[in-house]
């Protein structure tokens, strides 16, 4: 009978798990900050966050927001996907993932918030779409890494392609498309 090579120690062998779990807390992270920019930067366009990770049997709605009324147009519910991306490259940014598959699971996801929220059917709804990119920032001794209250400092003014630093990061707002793959309106 051949016999087997011998087994190095239990606790010699590297447990990957950690690094696998920090990756994902990294990732979590980095999606929770996208969506809390994209929500401030909504907000000081007149909106109204109404959810954040709005979560259903047919998956998540990054976030709901009420647009203002405006000249012409009536108040008006958007759905917005969020997608984050560290090297913004390989997937546009994030919209190449938004796929039929995905976007008709949002439209599910969707469906059953109105279902949920039927004072709210009345209302024109959209779905749009916005692409951060973000980086990791060193963190440095003097300056806090808690995020406010609200996510952001109060006195930050989101702008489309420029940058802005929330606890250890760096984000941007790439870009922001509305109507992006069709309204619930039609």
């Amino acid at each position: 009978m051949p016999k087997r090579p011998p087994q190095p120690p239990a606790d010699s062998i590297a447990d990957p798990a950690p690094a696998a779990k920090a990756a994902a807390s990294a990732t979590a992270d980095l999606g929770w900050l996208a969506e809390t920019l994209v929500a401030q930067w909504l907000t000081q366009q007149g909106g109204q966050i109404l959810q954040q990770r709005w979560r259903c049997r047919w998956g998540e709605l990054d976030l709901v927001a009420q647009l203002p009324d405006s000249p012409g147009a009536a108040a008006m519910l958007v759905f917005v996907e969020v997608k984050a991306r560290r090297n913004a490259g390989w997937d546009a940014g994030g919209l190449l993932s938004i796929t039929p598959q995905k976007q008709a699971k949002l439209w599910q996801a969707a469906a059953l918030f109105l279902a949920e929220f039927p004072a709210l059917a009345d209302l024109t709804c959209r779905f749009d779409v916005a692409l951060v990119s973000g980086r990791s920032r060193p963190i440095s001794p003097s300056r806090p890494t808690e995020l406010s209250t609200a996510g952001l400092p109060s006195a930050a003014v989101i702008q489309i392609g420029q940058p802005v630093a929330i606890a250890d990061h760096s984000l941007t707002l790439q870009h922001y498309i509305p109507a992006a793959f069709g309204d619930l309106s039609t």
